[in-house]
C-alpha cells in the first residue's frame, strides 16, 4: 500500500497482519476466540442467572453474546440505538442503499478479534478509499492556496517525501520501529515487553509534537507543519499533536493506520446481527436462542443510577423506573456518564479508578454527509486527464473528503468533511445545511469548475460527537502522563487486585483499551470483561485455551512508580 505522506513503512498486502493489537498487552485474541474448546465455561449452578450490560455499543453487544453463550442471562441496557459508534445512517427519501458512517468507517486488518465477528456474521468487507490508497483514484493535497493532484507519492512535490522520510527516521532513530514491528510479527513476546517498558519510561510524559522536535529527523518547522497538515495513513495529524506519543507509536506499530477496509452495507450491522444470531454452541439456553430473544426484541433502557447494595450486588435504576439487582455488571459506556448523567456510588470503585476516568481525556469529531446522483468525480477533465474531483487533503475547514461510491452507475456519497479537535468544534453551532454551504465554498475554491452541489440529491447528514449526549466525544487518546491511569482502567478486569467490597462491576469499552478510536479495543476489553465474570461465577478457560485473565500476570502492562 502506498499511503499518505508521511508513512512509518511500506507493506505488502501478502505480508500476515499483526495480529496483537497493542504492544501493552501482548496477547492474541484471534487465536482465543478461534480455538476450539471455546473462551471458558461456568459451574451449572450459575447458569440461567442475570448479568447487567450497560452499553448497546460493539463492545456491550459482544460481552452480552458471549456471557449468553456460557449460560448466564444478559440483561442489556442501552440508551439510544444499538451500535454505539458503529452509526450507520441513510438519507431521507434516497436509495435505500446510500449509507453514511457517522462513526467507526474503516477498520484495519491487524484488528484480527473483530474481524472473527465480521466473519460470524458474515459480512463483507472491501478496501476503504484513503489518501493515496490504492482503492483511490487520485488525491489532492491542498495547502495554503496551492493544491498537488497525485494518484501516487511520486506524484507530489519533494518536499512530500523528505516529510515521509523524516517520519521514517524519527520513528526508527527514536522509537525502535523496525525492532518492534519485527517482534510483534513473530510474537515475540519478551522482546515486545522488553522495547516498550523502555518507551513507556521513557516517553511517558512527551507529547506527539515533542517527540517530533527532540528528533534530529525533524528540525525543520515546515516539515512539522506538513506533517500535521497532511499526516500519514488516514490525513492530518496535527489535531493529535498535544497527546502522548505513546498514543501514536500503538497506531504505527499494531499498523493500525494500513490497509483499511470497510464494510459493506454499513458497519453498525456488525452489532446488529450479532444482536439477532442464533448461536450454534450454546450451554443452558435452547438452540434458537438470540440477544433479542431473551430481550423480547428490545433492550432495557437508558440506565440513570448505579449503586451496591447488601452482598456486594450492583443494582440497576434505569430510565422507567424499573430496579434490578444483580450479581455482576458489565459497564461499557463513555467513562464520563459514571461522573455525570449516572447517579453513581463511589463504592462502585476504587478512588484510584474514579481518578482515572475523570482525567480521561477525549477527542472530538465531526463528520458531513451529502448524497449525489452519481460518482461524477471519476469523470475526466477533457484539458488536463485529471479526475475531475479527489479524495482531498487541506488546510482549509473541510480537512479531508473522502469520495464512496459503488460503482460508475449507482448514486454515491461524499464526506464532504472529517475534521477532529478544535476543526471538530469550529463546526459545532452551524445547522447541518450551514455546514454544508461553508464545505462547499472551501471544495469550490480547490475545484473552481466543479458544481458539486448540482449533483447532490438529498439533505446532508452529520454528526459532532462531542454534543452526542451519550458520548460527549468521540474517542480517548490520552494526554502526556495518563499512562498510569490507563493501565488502571484496562486492568480493572482483574478483579482479585481489588478491595472485596469494589468487586463484581466490569468496565470495558474501546476507552477502556489501550488502542481507544479503533473498535479492536471494544472487542478485547469486552473479552476481558467476560473473563472476569466467568472468574467470578467460579468458572474457568480450557486449559489449553488460556484467557487474558490466566496469562495475565506473564503479560501485565508496564507498571510504572506511584502507580
Amino acid at each position: 500500500m502506498t499511503s499518505t505522506v508521511p508513512n512509518a513503512v511500506q507493506h505488502t498486502d501478502a505480508a500476515e497482519p499483526i495480529t496483537m493489537f497493542g504492544p501493552d498487552f501482548p496477547y492474541a485474541y484471534d487465536d482465543f476466540l478461534a480455538h476450539p474448546a471455546g473462551i471458558g465455561q461456568i459451574p451449572a449452578t450459575g447458569h440461567g442467572t442475570e448479568v447487567a450490560v450497560i452499553g448497546g455499543g460493539l463492545s456491550g453487544v459482544v460481552a452480552a453474546y458471549e456471557l449468553m453463550k456460557m449460560g448466564l442471562r444478559p440483561v442489556l441496557y442501552e440508551a439510544d440505538r444499538i451500535g454505539g459508534r458503529l452509526r450507520t445512517v441513510g438519507f431521507e427519501g434516497c436509495d435505500p442503499g446510500l449509507t453514511a458512517e457517522m462513526g467507526a468507517m474503516r477498520f484495519p486488518p491487524s484488528s484480527t478479534a473483530l474481524q472473527h465477528y465480521i466473519d460470524l456474521v458474515g459480512l463483507e468487507t472491501r478496501p476503504f478509499p484513503n489518501p493515496l490508497s490504492p482503492a483511490t483514484p487520485s488525491t489532492v493535497v491542498d495547502l495554503k492556496g496551492t493544491s498537488h493532484y497525485a494518484r501516487t507519492i511520486d506524484d507530489l512535490p519533494q518536499v512530500y517525501r523528505d516529510v515521509m522520510d523524516a517520519w521514517n527516521r524519527c520513528l526508527e532513530e527514536d522509537a525502535d520501529f523496525s525492532d518492534m514491528n519485527r517482534a510483534m510479527r513473530e510474537r515475540d513476546v519478551p522482546r515486545i515487553r522488553e522495547l516498550w517498558a523502555r518507551l513507556v519510561r521513557r516517553l511517558d510524559n512527551q507529547t506527539f509534537y515533542g517527540f517530533l522536535c527532540d528528533s534530529d529527523a525533524f528540525t525543520s518547522f515546515r516539515h512539522r507543519e506538513i506533517f500535521g497538515q497532511v499526516g500519514f495513513g488516514t490525513g492530518g495529524w496535527d489535531t493529535d499533536f498535544p497527546n502522548s506519543i505513546l498514543e501514536i507509536l500503538r497506531v504505527v506499530y499494531t499498523e493500525a493506520d494500513d490497509h483499511h477496509r470497510s464494510i459493506v452495507g454499513g458497519s453498525q450491522q456488525l452489532p446488529l446481527r450479532l444482536w439477532e444470531r442464533e448461536p450454534r454452541k450454546i450451554v443452558h439456553w435452547p438452540l434458537g436462542t438470540s440477544l433479542a430473544s431473551l430481550h423480547d426484541g428490545e433492550p432495557r433502557p437508558a440506565v440513570t443510577r448505579l449503586t451496591r447494595t447488601a452482598g456486594n450486588r450492583i443494582t440497576v435504576t434505569d430510565a422507567t423506573g424499573d430496579i434490578r439487582t444483580y450479581p455482576a455488571a458489565i459497564f461499557t459506556g463513555q467513562s464520563w456518564l459514571l461522573l455525570s448523567k449516572i447517579d453513581c456510588d463511589d463504592s462502585l470503585f476504587p478512588i484510584d479508578h474514579w481518578t482515572a476516568m475523570e482525567r480521561t481525556h477525549y477527542m472530538e469529531s465531526s463528520k458531513l454527509f451529502v448524497p449525489v446522483d452519481r460518482p461524477f468525480w471519476l469523470d475526466r477533465d477533457e484539458t488536463t486527464g485529471r479526475d475531475r474531483m479527489s479524495m482531498t487533503l487541506t488546510d482549509r475547514m473541510t480537512r479531508g473528503t473522502y469520495l464512496l461510491d459503488d460503482g460508475p452507475d449507482r448514486p454515491a456519497v461524499i464526506c464532504l468533511s472529517y475534521t477532529w479537535c478544535d476543526d471538530s468544534l469550529k463546526w459545532l453551532p452551524l445547522s447541518p445545511n450551514e455546514r454544508m454551504d461553508v464545505m462547499l465554498k472551501s471544495l469550490g475554491e480547490i475545484y473552481p469548475d466543479v458544481d458539486i452541489r448540482k449533483h447532490v440529491v438529498g439533505n446532508p447528514v452529520t454528526v459532532s460527537w462531542e454534543n452526542e449526549p451519550y458520548f460527549m466525544g468521540a474517542f480517548k487518546a490520552n494526554l502526556p502522563g495518563h499512562y498510569r491511569y490507563q493501565r488502571r482502567l484496562f486492568t480493572h478486569f482483574m478483579q482479585d487486585r481489588l478491595p472485596a467490597d469494589r468487586r463484581g462491576i466490569f468496565l470495558a469499552g474501546d476507552d477502556i483499551s489501550w488502542t481507544a478510536g479503533w473498535a479492536e479495543g471494544a472487542v478485547q476489553t469486552a473479552l476481558n470483561a467476560v473473563w472476569g465474570v466467568m472468574a467470578q461465577f467460579g468458572g474457568a478457560t480450557d486449559a489449553t485455551n488460556p484467557g487474558p485473565g490466566d496469562v495475565f500476570d506473564a503479560i501485565a502492562p508496564v507498571e510504572l512508580p506511584e502507580d
